[in-house]
């Protein structure tokens, strides 16, 4: 089956990798999953934002020591804890042509905090306003003190889009979406490719060199990594680490590996519609039955060669705001059958999980399917394309999801919109108030130190109910020809094109 994939995967490339000489600055990048939508207020996927890096600049960006930076905005100041001023860089075009003002950031971000399902609004939604001072300075004004609002304009809630075409497409923005980014949009075939091209006016066009970038999904990691090592792909998303080895005896092939800001987990229907309405999401018990079912170290050996970190929490260790007090509950399947047994429920417990459909995931649930099994739990596994079962967790259809975030710099990033009971994409509407309080409450808290302390009491609260199961950060591994110089890895994954170029 591999065999034939692979084939299948190295036709569809045939006439990509063909490309003559005149074009050597045309690059194909493999992405793991197909992105959703193109339209940065209400895109949820991390293989998205790789896409966003190139057709969509942001206020700020980060660097690789996770600095903050400026990108279409040149600089910021709070005015008091709760006013903050952004001066917006002179010169920027949209690709539609127009020039980007202080009215163009005033109105995304109002987009971003105000339109139907955003999932920008809870990153934002200290924002109480925005509003323009002059031609080139935007002034946000804050209902409370909100330590990491200049953070969350590094991401999609900075990306700055046209007004005009924003309006003419209303919903529909993201089928051609119009940014200022160093790329244009030209098209997307779903499930096949998406292709932007360099646009002659970016206001950094100096650090561009690429002309034509084709993103390439390419679920089944043996045939993204076949075409990487055949040359129809000149850089991939990501290494898988059992391939490490194999990568790094090929001469004509380079890898970057870093620690990523964020984690993979389970997620769990507690809340979200008839799905919620079982044994697993209904008593806590029973979600800590299953999770001391798991050994989370043999899955990441097995699966990962140890490559992985195991976790109970949403932040690396890395980060300073990781906790080192809560690390994740050793394997324990006698407790994991008592618990079962003082819920009252019948065993086997009928659990389903869905799974995005790629070979790794699919072996992490079928490891977490045997384990579980000797607890006394029956797992049925439910592959799904990555954006289907996206839609599915937002509808609540689902059990329980194996799903993994990218991570943000500033934890609330990791936090708030997954596990606050306001938060946009929890998909499994988890609320635990003494939670809720402790998130709200580091939210607003400037020391380093005291912010820290709250995450902890707040991770020791949520480990009581478990609406979201912790399993390991994971790492970056990106792959490219060593004709493609310039990349720079960056902790949040992406794939950012100023200065890569093509020998």
């Amino acid at each position: 089956m591999i065999r034939k994939t692979l084939a299948m995967g190295l036709v569809a490339l045939a006439a990509l990798s063909a490309a003559p000489a005149a074009q050597a600055q045309n690059i194909r990048i493999g992405l793991r999953e197909d992105p959703d939508i193109l339209d940065p207020t209400l895109a949820r996927t991390f293989v998205g934002r790789i896409v966003f890096a190139g057709l969509c600049d942001k206020l700020f960006d980060i660097n690789e020591k996770l600095e903050i930076v400026p990108q279409l905005a040149t600089g910021y100041r709070w005015e008091d804890p709760q006013s903050l001023l952004i001066t917006i860089r002179q010169g920027v075009k949209f690709h539609d042509g127009d020039t980007m003002t202080a009215e163009s950031v005033v109105y995304s971000l109002t987009r971003h905090l105000t339109m139907q399902g955003s999932f920008r609004r809870g990153e934002i939604n200290s924002m109480t306003s925005a509003e323009v001072v002059d031609p080139q300075t935007v002034r946000v004004r804050l209902r409370e003190p909100f330590a990491p609002f200049v953070s969350q304009l590094t991401d999609r809630a900075g990306m700055i889009v046209s007004p005009r075409a924003a309006e003419a497409a209303g919903r529909n923005f993201g089928n051609r979406p119009v940014c200022a980014g160093p790329m244009r949009f030209v098209e997307r075939i779903a499930q096949d490719r998406i292709v932007l091209e360099r646009f002659p006016e970016y206001w950094d066009a100096s650090r561009i060199h690429i002309n034509r970038v084709t993103y390439l999904p390419i679920p089944d990691n043996t045939v993204r990594l076949a075409n990487l090592q055949s040359g129809s792909l000149e850089l991939v998303q990501t290494i898988e680490p059992d391939d490490l080895r194999q990568v790094n005896r090929n001469s004509r092939l380079r890898v970057s590996v870093s620690d990523e800001l964020g984690y993979q987990g389970i997620t769990i229907n507690v809340g979200n519609g008839a799905r919620a309405q079982t044994p697993m999401g209904q008593d806590p018990r029973v979600r800590r039955a299953f999770e001391l079912a798991i050994d989370r170290a043999a899955i990441n050996q097995v699966v990962y060669e140890g490559q992985y970190t195991p976790t109970a929490q949403a932040v690396p260790p890395s980060n300073p705001y990781h906790a080192r007090s809560i690390t994740a509950p050793a394997r324990d399947v006698a407790r994991a059958r008592a618990l079962l047994a003082e819920a009252g429920v019948r065993t086997p417990v009928q659990v389903e999980m869905t799974i995005p459909n790629n070979p790794d995931l699919r072996q992490v649930g079928e490891v977490i399917q045997a384990m579980v099994r000797e607890a006394g739990f029956e797992l049925r596994l439910n592959a799904m394309e990555f954006a289907s079962s996206l839609q599915a967790a937002t509808r609540g259809e689902f059990e329980t999801y194996l799903l993994a975030w990218s991570g943000r710099a500033d934890p609330d990033g990791n936090i708030f919109t997954f596990i606050h009971s306001q938060g946009p994409q929890n998909d499994g509407k988890y609320s635990n108030p003494e939670v809720d309080r402790l998130i709200a409450a580091a939210r607003v808290e400037s020391d380093q130190a005291r912010r820290a302390a709250l995450y902890e009491q707040m991770w020791r609260a949520r480990a009581q109910d478990l609406g979201l199961i912790y399993l390991w950060h994971r790492k970056n591994i990106v792959g490219h020809t060593t004709r493609l110089t310039g990349f720079v890895p960056v902790p949040d994954g992406l794939i950012r094109l100023q200065g890569m170029r093509l020998n």
